[in-house]
């Protein structure tokens, strides 16, 4: 396993977190991107104190693989909330979220004016119910709040956010079934967190007849030598698999130059992973309505196979999350695959070789810090993974989310 554990590059500069913002329906609003720097020992330092590597990190920032057409919310530092950093362009939209720090300056609320005729979407992160907080409800769109608090201090802030009609609530921090519920029943109404959410252990549905022949193909594909013809029989007695990956292998993304009409070649050519992650489009019915599910998908397992180092990695991440995305039951999910033993642990209870890993990308996922340093991974480096898998997966997943009649 080729899990990377140099301690010291936590002091090396900023990690990059990404999340969605996501509808009720799971849907997609747009992605929350913050930066943070870490101590030797891996202590969360004052943003205050770390501003220069927090602007250079964001300068790095390409917002199409970020946040691909959706819009993108940045936490704001000091020298871009006053225009001394330039702000990434965003052709999907750009807001800035102002923190508690930068909420309480004299001058704030005359740069909000400013910032919001600029073009700029707003808003407080944070969101505590101070009365400088208080003061910039009118002139922001989105409140942040944390759903750890207590419930009764919640009903006051959503409440209080609430009182102004434009403004809407962010419940950041809900990444299990109970959490998220919660957050709708208070009238939140959109959530930050992991695009999966934690179910309890047993639950889930069974596989439907469709979904079972796409986990066939996973089963061949993640095998040590793939019986070619079992692979190209699976994808040709499948119309809607076989119709994937012709367009998959015709489309510009390929860089194939010639029109390709046979599945047997266009099989060859696509090679193992571009194959299960074809698999996984049909499972999820993949569109471009809902590239974000896939594009998730997609690189929870391109993380895993990068930190594992070996395609079953990549089998562990695509698995695990289509389960969740699907509310499948991993016992089933297990069963009609046909995965190795590791594989397995690895799914079922974060066990195993595997496990870890796995264990360590979800903690990531839900911005947990401590979370992913349990695992024995190093945060920074889970978190360089995730955000070079996210520009191939939002490749891949665009490439994929096509109508399979068109």
């Amino acid at each position: 396993m080729s899990v990377l554990n140099d301690s010291d590059r936590l002091t090396r500069g900023a990690t990059l977190l990404r999340q969605p913002i996501v509808h009720p329906d799971r849907s997609v609003f747009g992605y929350a991107v913050r930066a943070e720097v870490h101590d030797a020992e891996g202590a969360l330092l004052p943003e205050s104190q770390v501003e220069d590597q927090l602007d250079e990190a964001y300068a790095t920032l390409d917002p199409t693989t970020i946040a691909g057409d959706r819009p993108l919310m940045l936490r704001a530092t000091s020298g871009l909330f006053l225009g001394r950093v330039p702000a990434p362009a965003a052709s999907s939209g750009f807001a800035l979220e102002i923190p508690a720090s930068l909420a309480g300056r004299p001058d704030t609320a005359e740069r909000l004016i400013t910032l919001r005729l600029l073009g700029y979407g707003l808003a407080i992160g944070d969101y505590t119910g101070t009365a400088a907080q208080d003061a910039l409800l009118p002139l922001v769109d989105v409140v942040k709040v944390h759903m750890g608090r207590s419930q009764d201090r919640l009903v006051d802030l959503v409440g209080r956010a609430h009182q102004h009609p434009d403004v809407r609530v962010i419940g950041e921090r809900v990444a299990t079934t109970e959490s998220i519920a919660f957050a709708l029943d208070l009238g939140v109404d959109l959530l930050q967190g992991p695009m999966f959410e934690r179910r309890p252990e047993g639950t889930g549905r069974e596989f439907r007849a469709g979904e079972i022949q796409c986990l066939t193909l996973v089963r061949l594909l993640s095998a040590e030598s793939p019986d070619h013809e079992s692979v190209v029989h699976t994808v040709e007695s499948d119309p809607e698999l076989s119709m994937r990956v012709l367009s998959m292998i015709n489309s510009s993304a390929s860089g194939v130059r010639r029109q390709i009409d046979s599945v047997r070649h266009a099989v060859v050519l696509l090679g193992p992973r571009q194959l299960s992650a074809l698999a996984m489009a049909s499972l999820v019915d993949a569109r471009p309505a809902t590239v974000g599910a896939l594009w998730s998908i997609l690189a929870r397992a391109l993380t895993c196979g990068t930190l594992i180092g070996s395609d079953a990695g990549y089998t562990v991440g695509l698995l695990s999350a289509v389960a969740a995305q699907e509310h499948l039951s991993v016992e089933s999910l297990v069963e009609r695959s046909g995965v190795s033993e590791q594989i397995a642990y690895a799914l079922r209870d974060q066990t195993g070789v595997y496990g870890p890993v796995l264990a360590a990308v979800m903690a990531h996922e839900e911005n947990d810090l401590d979370g992913v340093a349990a695992t024995g991974l190093v945060p920074r480096d889970v978190a360089q993974a995730h955000l070079a898998a996210v520009s191939e997966a939002y490749a891949t997943a665009t490439a994929l989310a096509v109508s399979p009649t068109a």
